[in-house]
């Protein structure tokens, strides 16, 4: 057995676990950006472990695998960095991916910034194939080599070719590649082998990040191999699979990283014994949330940074809250982040002239100490982190802040204060992804890792009401022990579009008998034994006229059916039996069963002493100074209970047990943090202006809006869930054309032909305005004037019948027409010159 190193590359630190030949597990932790010592962080990794020096030749035949996970591309994606890209596209449609569906999730911002486009060149080619396969215009061969050769004339290498209805007739998209790659293009995604499935503008923008992300990719991956000739290397997936290097695809690694941390975390909190987990993975950058209750959730279409995404991808919310998230005063009010000091310059105590950050406040609050710190900066990144710079510089700010308000506050208080919000906006991160899903969290254990979790774990799940906290004994690199845990995985997936009734269970299982074949080959391909080959089968059903669709095993018809209907219930609370189910799409995915050893229940002698700290330290907490033990990692077997406030340190992370809480080490020497003492009262908010809950309180009203992170594309009036929380609403002002069906749809291309979503929209206005409601019924509807942005906080009850409160309902502006549209609290848009006192919600009467 040679050497194995389980890598995860992340924004600020990379993060290494290695299997010896003797099977012991070892660690190391860097900075993934320190260019005054290595080029690249994970390759200096494995060099250190290995003893290699600098320079010298790394010894490949002793290594077996490199399993790894990178954030090259998504920062490439981020930054806009990425390959200079072209899209090909059917004429007529240069500007469909602009376009877009035309969202407006807050539809009173005046300025409104788009982000910016991935490619940078259009060529229109002059083709056309029709909804059911006719040829409405043939292929010009010579006038797209033409248009191709000036794209690369331009120096142009990167290529996406999105035609209308390729992802089911694919002739012309495979002769525009053929053609492309004679020409030179050293890059070229077409829409049907990269996300071959049904809606221009997101098959389109998948498809354009593939082109856009796979020459990085593919140099970093080349670097990585360079260094270490015929090992044997693979890549993290967003879906949570491994994959050869050779086939790691640009949409695909979009999560490569945090993947590996869902499937860290999973497989750890099932052997302690948990089922019911909500994941926390705090790192240096931004924290990542994840809900899991007996199987991976995965998102089929979601948004990454302004950019739509059909691909599988583990469901993770990420919100902008790290260890090196900026603190920011801005005269009133403090703030954190969404901007990360990074790895350079890094926090105030990076040694590196960085700001303040909130690794600076746990530093400040004495729940960092840099004697049980990894000692990683200074000029020779071997000093410890530096206290009296961020004690200057926390007092600095208080005095800012005393000045401006007239707040007399202490440093401690203000790098409390800071926790304070960081905390806040993690625990509603974590609420969007549970309670507003319907999950009760107080049944879950709170799962804490990555470097920064175990600070905050305690102060998280008493922000959400949960009592009990896991954390794993690798849990500061339990992303990077996810790598070394996870199976190879390959994906394949076809748009289907017909009636369940009509697709019979043996025309489904012959797409899916070939979706299979294809994807156990890649498999065997990559030297997977066919013994460890598992496949799953699953359908994507909806019901008819709407749009997003639920995951089911694939089975007998009713079987699929009563999932389908178990899930639809369980998520929107009600059933449209009058409506048929559609088969959108079919999938497979085969998996080659990890052959990582499991855990072990460690060995450890009877204690004949009772527990003792190794030393005793100040820590700040709930406003004031507290005497608290440390106790090393190391030191600490099964059995044994440690009362808080105390400070658990480890090479790679630090927990903080809160008071109230103890930690109690489990056989397999992980922890498992209960709270024990019921909550203290909380105080109630006076009248002054409070910086801290200023930030809070305003963060609470706008808990609802979604920031760049990704984002489902599961509500708003082109699919079922009216009935949801909170809509994306979309401006549908060329939708009401004079001139009929065609003319409504003329000037909106990216639908590839299909009108299944605005026929919905136009069924549903002549049913709302047979539904007459009741005068004496009452119903929850958004006060005109209210100064709401598009929230829930201005929603007042009202009497639609009566007179004067439905001319008071009107929209404050002359043209109605502009607020065409459902409004977020899920209600029918305003008819034109009309009143709004028929509405209807769901597809039922109100």
């Amino acid at each position: 057995m040679d050497w194995q190193f389980w890598i995860d590359r992340g924004g600020t630190f990379t993060d290494i676990v290695a299997r010896r030949p003797d099977g012991q597990l070892v660690t190391h932790k860097l900075l993934s950006e320190n260019p005054e010592q290595y080029r690249d962080a994970a390759v200096a990794g494995i060099r250190h472990l290995l003893g290699v020096a600098a320079g010298a030749a790394l010894p490949a035949a002793q290594v077996e695998a490199v399993k790894m996970g990178t954030t090259v591309a998504t920062n490439a994606l981020l930054e806009r960095k990425g390959e200079p890209t072209a899209l090909a596209i059917t004429r007529g449609f240069r500007d469909a991916l602009r376009i877009a569906y035309q969202n407006r999730p807050r539809l009173f911002d005046r300025h409104i910034v788009l982000p910016e486009l991935l490619y940078s060149h259009v060529v229109e080619i002059d083709e056309r194939i029709g909804a059911h396969g006719e040829v409405v215009q043939p292929l010009d061969e010579a006038a797209a080599r033409a248009g191709l050769q000036a794209a690369y004339d331009q120096g142009l290498r990167a290529l996406a070719i999105v035609f209308m209805h390729g992802y089911r007739y694919t002739a012309h998209e495979a002769e525009v590649a053929r053609i492309a790659r004679e020409i030179g293009f050293t890059q070229v995604s077409a829409s049907h082998a990269t996300s071959p499935m049904m809606k221009l503008v997101a098959r389109g923008d998948t498809t354009v990040v593939d082109a856009y992300l796979s020459p990085i990719l593919r140099r970093y991956v080349d670097q990585v191999a360079s260094e270490l000739p015929g090992v044997n290397l693979q890549f993290m997936q967003s879906n949570g699979g491994l994959t050869d290097a050779r086939a790691f695809q640009g949409k695909d690694s979009i999560l490569s990283g945090p993947a590996g941390g869902i499937v860290g975390m999973v497989r750890a909190s099932r052997l302690a014994g948990f089922e019911k987990i909500i994941g926390f993975d705090m790192g240096g950058t931004s924290t990542d949330v994840s809900h899991y209750a007996g199987e991976f959730e995965r998102v089929f279409e979601t948004q990454v940074a302004g950019v739509r995404m059909r691909a599988p991808m583990m469901s993770i919310h990420t919100v902008a809250a790290g260890g090196g998230s900026i603190l920011h005063f801005d005269g009133s009010r403090y703030r954190v982040g969404p901007d990360s000091a990074g790895a350079n310059p890094g926090p105030a105590s990076y040694r590196r002239g960085g700001p303040l950050a909130v690794t600076d406040c746990n530093v400040m609050l004495g729940k960092i100490q840099p004697a049980h710190f990894p000692k990683l900066f200074g000029p020779n990144a071997d000093e410890a982190l530096d206290v009296d710079a961020v004690r200057a510089r926390f007092a600095d700010m208080a005095g800012q802040i005393f000045a401006a308000t007239g707040d007399r506050r202490t440093p401690e208080q203000v790098a409390e204060g800071f926790i304070q919000i960081a905390v806040g906006n993690m625990a509603n991160a974590i609420k969007q992804i549970s309670v507003q899903r319907g999950h009760d969290v107080t049944e879950y254990a709170l799962t804490s890792f990555g470097g920064a979790g175990g600070q905050h774990a305690c102060l998280v799940a008493d922000a959400l009401g949960m009592k009990t906290v896991f954390i794993h004994s690798l849990a500061g690199v339990l992303s990077a022990y996810g790598m070394g845990l996870a199976d190879q995985s390959a994906m394949r997936e076809q748009a289907v579009e017909e009636k369940l009734g009509a697709a019979s269970d043996t025309a489904l299982d012959a797409r899916l008998d070939a979706l299979a074949e294809a994807a156990r080959g890649e498999l065997l391909a990559q030297g997977v034994g066919a013994e460890r080959i598992d496949v799953i089968r699953r359908v994507h059903l909806r019901y008819e006229g709407t749009d997003s669709a639920l995951v089911v095993d694939f089975g007998a018809v009713e079987a699929m059916q009563a999932q389908f209907e178990a899930a639809y219930k369980k998520r929107f609370s009600f059933l449209m039996p009058s409506r048929a189910l559609v088969v959108e799409a079919v999938s497979v995915e085969a998996l080659g069963r990890s052959e990582a050893p499991p855990e072990t229940i460690a060995e450890s002698a009877p204690r004949q002493d009772a527990l003792r700290a190794s030393e005793r330290v100040r820590m700040f907490g709930n406003g004031e100074w507290v005497d608290a033990g440390i106790y090393r990692r190391a030191d600490i077997g099964p059995g044994d209970v440690i009362k808080g406030p105390a400070i658990v340190a480890e090479d790679n992370a630090t927990t903080v047990v809160e008071a109230g809480w103890q930690a109690e080490v489990t056989l397999y020497k992980h922890l498992v943090l209960t709270r024990v003492e019921a909550l203290p009262e909380r105080r109630a908010i006076g009248t002054t202006a409070d910086p801290v809950m200023l930030e809070i309180f305003n963060k609470f009203v706008h808990v609802d809006r979604r920031a760049d992170g990704p984002a489902p594309a599961e509500h708003g009036l082109f699919g079922e869930h009216q009935g949801a929380p909170r809509l994306q609403l979309r401006d549908l002002r060329c939708r009401r054309q004079p001139g009929g069906e065609r003319a409504a749809h003329a000037g909106t291309p990216g639908f590839d032909g299909r009108i299944d979503q605005d026929r919905h929209a136009r069924e549903c206005w002549p049913h709302a305005r047979r539904r007459r409601l009741r005068a004496e019924r009452s119903l929850q509807r958004r006060h005109p004037f209210a100064r709401c942005n598009g929230d829930l906080a201005g929603v007042r009850r009202s009497r639609p019948g009566h007179p004067v409160l439905r001319r008071l309902a009107r929209p404050p502006c002359g043209h109605r027409r502009h607020h065409a549209g459902f409004d977020a609290a899920g209600l029918a848009p305003h008819r034109a010159g009309g009143r709004p006192d028929r509405q209807f919600q769901a597809g039922r009467r109100v």
